[in-house]
This record gives structure tokens, sequence and C-alpha cells, in this order.
């Protein structure tokens, strides 16, 4: 159980705690993991502001309880997206809200005119903020931090093991030597060696008309005085080590698994959103099943599928004879071709009481933390992929799209070896009924190669949860980060 800490000076007397300013991206990974790194440092005796819209403090509903409930010092700021002055529908306010991807443009630049309004909100403050936390994908916060002369830190929601390949690709701009985003490459100045392809890098490097962006990006990592990220020392201490030596020595903080920072069952349960089904049914369902015996299946918050690809992932669950919890987001069940499958096609008489669909948002931690679940196939988002490690959960990789995904998935397979490639190698690739049946039957193999990959897991898992433990590397990086913001100079420059 963590201890409030409230900051001291050098001879032992209080100091004003200091105020952080968190600034998420406006997406649903995003926001997660910096949700409970505010009230994590707020636990801990700092103040923190989160900064969200209208559309978006509605999904906070358990940290809110957090708050309420610890009497904890963490204010949500409010503040205005401007979706009509970017050509946005209304109320677009979260990536997974868009109604095309083809705005994805309009929605990065809606949140940079966020500036003005956040540099006035900070400036009205009684107690100057102490400290800028801001996403990685929110490169125009550097401007905010600068012109208030705080410190500003960067909090990085993917691994820092792909952001170590990202920053490579950046600074020898590999982007402009490859000419097919197919052809394979080797990331340079890394500890060891990963052959990818630009189609399966962050899309911002490759994409038509981000080149603006990606600069700004690459200026944000420059001028950052340090790093966050929601990892763990034990599960990447090296590409820890590389990343911080060739950022000249800045310091990276790994606080995570953010994930763990709190273990009470209802708010684990609405972690991000409220379940789509009630989680006591959810769980009496995992009770009734034998542990290690069902597969979880979910693809995060923004991958789609089309109605043909649900329905091969149905099969090939069918086909594989395992247990299995099934997570569809609402706009893939909601086809007429999938309603009709599902409710007309016998799928539901066949497999029985063996499936659990969920349609819409699942309480994935509380699912991954039950013995039952021996199992996970995963897009590899790196949200989902560090709750199945801190959970000791072994996971069937399956990248959609470029991002972190694929890079993620080399780590979970090749370096941790703690999971088995779904084999997808392009983006929006269609797989076979067939191919996920055979990797389902890979990842709950009971043989030798089996165990010993869900030993490898077990053992991470129990280092992860060392790590968020009084003594463990996270919770002492959670002290220092906030020694660092109560001391800091603030005057910059």
């Amino acid at each position: 159980m963590q201890h409030h800490l409230a900051p001291t000076t050098g001879n032992g007397e209080s100091k004003t705690r200091p105020h952080f300013v968190l600034v998420p991206f406006l997406a649903q990974g995003h926001m997660i993991p910096m949700a409970d790194m505010a009230v994590l440092l707020a636990e801990r005796g700092a103040r923190v502001s989160i900064i969200t819209t209208p559309v978006n403090v509605a999904r906070t509903e358990a940290v809110v309880r957090r708050v309420r409930r610890a009497g904890i010092a963490v204010e949500f700021v409010e503040l205005t997206f401007p979706c009509a002055e970017s050509g946005l529908p209304e109320g677009c306010e979260r990536i997974d809200l868009l109604p095309s991807y083809e705005l994805l443009k309009q929605f990065h630049d809606a949140t940079g005119l966020l500036r003005h309004p956040l540099t006035q909100h900070l400036r009205a403050q009684r107690q100057p903020p102490t400290c800028m936390i801001a996403d990685s994908c929110n490169p125009w916060t550097k401007g905010v931090a600068e012109e208030l002369r705080m410190p500003y830190l960067l909090f990085h929601g993917p691994s820092c093991w792909n952001m170590l390949c990202a920053r490579m690709i950046l600074r020898h701009k590999i982007y402009e030597q490859i000419g097919d985003p197919f052809e394979p490459f080797d990331v340079p100045g890394l500890p060891h060696r990963l052959e990818i392809s630009m189609a399966q890098t962050a899309w911002f490097i490759t994409m038509p008309g981000w080149e603006k962006f990606r600069e700004e990006v690459w200026e944000a990592e420059t001028a950052a005085d340090g790093f966050v990220i929601n990892t763990f020392e034990a599960l990447e201490a090296t590409y820890v080590e590389c990343y911080s030596r060739d950022a000249k020595g800045k310091k990276v903080w790994t606080i995570g698994p953010l994930s763990l920072s709190n273990q009470d069952p209802d708010d684990k349960a609405a972690r991000g959103n409220k379940a789509s089904v009630d989680k006591h049914r959810i769980l009496l369902w995992l009770d009734e099943k034998a542990p290690r015996s069902v597969v979880y299946v979910s693809f995060g918050s923004i991958v789609r599928h089309s109605p043909a690809q649900v329905l091969e992932i149905g099969r090939g669950l069918e086909a594989s004879g395992q247990a299995f919890l099934w997570v569809i987001k609402e706009v893939d069940a909601s086809s007429p071709e999938v309603e009709k499958w599902l409710s007309c096609g016998g799928f539901q008489e066949r497999v029985g009481d063996k499936g659990l669909i969920i349609k819409g948002w699942a309480p994935q931690a509380a699912i991954l933390s039950h013995p039952a679940v021996g199992g996970f196939v995963t897009h590899c988002g790196w949200n989902s992929v560090v709750e199945a490690v801190s959970e000791g959960v072994p996971m069937a990789t399956w990248p959609h799209f470029s991002s972190d995904q694929y890079i993620n998935e080399r780590l979970i397979v090749d370096v941790l070896r703690t999971g088995v490639a779904v084999g997808v190698t392009v983006p929006d690739a269609h797989v076979s009924a067939e191919e996920i049946e055979k990797a389902v039957l890979r990842l709950m193999d009971g043989g030798e190669k089996g165990e010993e990959r869900r030993e490898r897991a077990r053992e991470l898992g129990r280092k992860a949860k060392e790590a968020m433990e009084v003594g463990g590397s996270s919770y002492a990086n959670v002290t220092q980060l906030i020694h660092y913001a109560s001391h800091h100079d603030q005057a910059r420059g």
C-alpha cells in the first residue's frame, strides 16, 4: 500500500507541494494511463491538474471516485474543444469518436488550438504550476511550457522500446532513405538487431501531409527536460538506458505498470469506461472456468473490423475448441451481417457456455487479473500489453495498423518470449479462421514450450508488482519525480 509523501527540503522542512499539469492526448489509450498517473502523484502528496474536455471528462468515473474517496488534490480542467473551428462534427473530442480517420489530421490540428486557452488557464492560477507532463502526441505543449518557464517532461504512452526505435528513425531520417514502405531495413542505434519496414512504424513518420507534425514531435522530444514512461525497469532496463544515453543523459522515469496503481475491484472494472455488460456476470462466468483455460480476445478502443473479419475471428475461436471471452466493438457488432450471423447462424448455440461475447467496452484489467484467463489475443497496443504483462498472461500478437503495435510485437515474441505471433506483417491484413485457430492453439498449448512461455509471463508479472510496491523501482521513480518537480528552478534558460 502506498503512503502519502509530503515534499520536503534538505533539512526536513515542508515545502509547498508541487503542482503537476498533465496534458494527455485525446485518445482513450492515452488518457487512461495519464489519469492513473495523476492519482498516483496525488496520492504521494502532489497537486495535479488534468487538462481535458467536456466529452472526455465523462470517461473518468473511476478516477473521480478514487479522488473523492482518497481526498487527494486532482483537478479536471475542461477546455472547450474547437470542433467547429476545425471542421469537425460536434462532440468529436476523442479519436475513437471520429466518424472517419480521414479527419485525423483535422483532429490533431484542433488539439493544437488548445494552446492559448491552456496558457490563459495556467497563468490565472494562484500557485504557478511546477511542472508540465505532456503526451508526446501533443508537441504544441512545448510552447506553453516555454512561455510559462516551467520544466517540460514528455509522457510516452508506448513502450520505451518503441520510442527508442522511433527516436533512431527520426534522428537518422530513415524515412528519407527508404522508397518502398514495405522494404525491410535495420533500425540503427539499437542494442540488438531489429528489422522492420516503414509500413510498420508510427504513421506520422511516413504519411504524406504530416511532415510538419513530425518536425514538431522531434523538436518537443529534443526540448524536453526528461521523459516519463508507463513501463518498469525489469521489463525494459536496456532500452531505458539507451534512450537516456541518446537523449544526452536526460532522465527517464519509469513509473509503471500504471494499471497496477489501484487494486480496488470496482475501479479496475470501470477503468477507462463503464463496461457494456455487468461485471458480475463476466466474473461469475469466469469463476466457472478452470484456471488458465480461457482465451481473452480484444483489440483496444480504435481498431475496427470488417464484417467478414469478425466472422473469421468467431469461426477461428469456435474451431480452436478453447473457452473464450470475445470483445466485439459496438460498431462492428451492429453490422447486419454480423448481427445475423451471431443471432441466426447458430454460432452461439454451437459454442454454448464455452464462449462469452461482450459487445462494447469490457473491464479489461479485471478480466486479465482473473485466474481463469490463460491467454490474450491482442492488437499489441501498449496499454493492453503492459496490463497482460502485469497479470502474467501470455499473448497472441495481432498488430493492426502502423503505430507502436508491430514493434511491441517484436518485444513480446522475440525478446520477452511471452507470446506467439498470429503472422500479420502488413497493416489491415485479413486473417483467416484457420490462422486464428492455429494462433490460439499455440497460445494455449499445454506442452513444454507453452509451459515455459507461461512461466516467463508469470515471472514478469511478479516483477511488475514488485516495481509498484514500496521499495520497488517504479515507486522510487515516482518519489524522484516529485522531488524533481519540488526542487527544480522554475526559471528556465
